[in-house]
């Protein structure tokens, strides 16, 4: 080591769910005063024993993009695999860093596994991964925020400025030949969602150029391409929520009074992301239970046939159908589908929603805690400001409302392909000759109801009336 490294020895940049060099709160603070960062990801065996094979796909995809754009600043990532304070000190040991600077994650796995880190290593954890810290946004009395409308006034209230950046400099990185790495995963990523920085950037144009303009109605057709399909690279950093912001609220300052609507109500997206994670944050047992504690009583039907038909799309209902299919082939689902699917297995079912959780965290490309876990219980209505316990979506009636012309399930169900208009929502009602014409059997071809939407209605009902 020279006698310059000696005087300003590097730092070590801990990338975790920041996968980008624009716009990174952690990377900017890695390099502050003259410092050079050491890019590292750690393959953390906690987290990559649970079964998601689509999510981490498009993982290690953004890896290898990010990986190819330091090596065009004559960088490179530093890919270990272990146990992050054993890998995290090897480095440490290795190259002389003085500090390790990351992104700070509020999941109770990250909040565990950093701590250990601080307590036997100079970590310096750094504000990025929401709009605003959780520990930000709380009431008078110092307690947090359950309910959204005044959390949202809250995070309204405080003062917003964020300075987006470029491309770093070459000269920000140090020197890494001769550290060990370890070659990347060969994983083909989600055809729907290309990963990467630049690619989560076009989108963000795309999306602010066009269709958030129409988002107050559109974003609830599952026939249109009405929303963002962010959600992904939101949930591994590929793009910053506050780039995502600013370029909002600049979209919003060219509007008229006809559009202002629709950008302030994708604007209320973006906050209701960070409510759920300060839900998770300040309440992480909400990954565990229901946080309604009277809610956790409530007697769930062991019911596996019905889970298996949920979970592959063979409910008989077919906009319920479509969107798993949608899940199982892209790992993504439309949010209105989301809220359908669960509603379908808690309510309809009355199979525990963590079922459906779980099912999600499995399948999904964006599988984010925080969302999932609030989306899923707002829905089954045992989450903080959730969805009334009478509030079950009939699927047939959200069929014909937010796929009219029947062009979503005839997407993702082509068995139904050729079914008239009048019955693609409900195909069971169609008689025997009409089936004939258009080629479908239902009990055969595809399966007749699993349940009587009507029915089990009253039974889900008096199960949570009982709690």
């Amino acid at each position: 080591m020279n006698q310059t490294e000696k005087s300003n020895p590097p730092v070590i940049w801990w990338l975790r769910r920041d996968l980008r060099l624009t716009d990174n709160d952690a990377l900017r603070a890695a390099v502050r005063d003259g410092r050079q960062a050491i890019p590292v990801f750690i393959m953390d065996p906690a987290l990559l024993q649970a079964k998601a094979p689509l999510r981490q796909q498009f993982l290690f995809g953004g890896l290898r993009r990010l990986d190819e754009d330091l090596r065009l600043l004559g960088s490179r990532l530093i890919l270990r695999q272990g146990n992050p304070v054993e890998q995290l000190a090897h480095l440490l040991a290795e190259t002389g860093a003085s500090a390790i600077y990351a992104e700070e994650d509020y999941s109770p796995y990250a909040r565990r596994r950093d701590a250990e880190v601080v307590a036997r290593l100079p970590l310096r954890l750094v504000q990025g991964l929401t709009v605003f810290h959780p520990a930000a946004l709380t009431k008078a009395d110092n307690h947090p925020y359950v309910v959204f409308t005044p959390f949202s006034k809250a995070w309204k209230s405080l003062p917003f400025s964020f300075t987006t950046t470029g491309s770093p400099h070459p000269n920000l990185f140090a020197a890494t030949t001769g550290l060990e790495c370890l070659p990347l995963p060969e994983m083909r990523p989600p055809a729907d969602f290309p990963p990467g920085e630049a690619e989560a950037r076009r989108r963000l144009d795309r999306f602010l150029g066009g269709a958030v303009f129409e988002y107050a109605e559109g974003r609830n057709r599952l026939d249109k391409p009405g929303t963002s399909e962010l959600s992904p690279y939101l949930r591994f950093g590929m793009l910053s929520i506050r780039a995502a912001l600013t370029a909002a609220l600049q979209a919003l300052q060219r509007t008229d009074a006809d559009d202002r609507r629709s950008v302030e109500t994708w604007i209320n997206e973006l906050i209701w992301r960070d409510f759920y994670h300060s839900i998770l944050y300040h309440f992480p047992g909400v990954l565990k239970e229901a946080f309604q504690p009277g809610m956790r009583g409530i007697a769930w039907r062991e019911a596996p046939a019905d889970l298996q038909a949920w979970q592959h799309g063979e409910t008989g209902y077919p906009v319920m159908d479509a969107c798993m299919r949608q899940l199982a082939a892209t790992g993504w689902m439309h949010n209105r589908g989301r809220m359908i699917a669960a509603s379908f297995l808690a309510k309809d079912l009355l199979i525990n929603w963590q079922e459906g959780e779980r099912w999600f965290m499995r399948c999904l490309v964006d599988g984010e805690p925080a969302a999932n876990n609030g989306g899923w219980q707002w829905t089954a209505g045992v989450g903080t400001d959730a969805a009334p316990y009478f509030r079950i979506f009939n699927p047939v009636l959200q069929g014909k409302k937010f796929d009219p012309d029947g062009r979503f399930v005839r997407r993702w169900l082509p068995e139904l392909a050729h079914v008239p208009l009048t019955y693609i929502h409900n195909p069971w009602m169609m008689p025997l000759d009409v089936q004939s014409e258009c080629g479908v059997k239902i009990g055969t071809d595809y399966p007749a109801p699993i349940v009587d939407h009507a029915i089990v209605k009253e039974r889900v009902l008096n199960a949570y009336k009982k709690v």
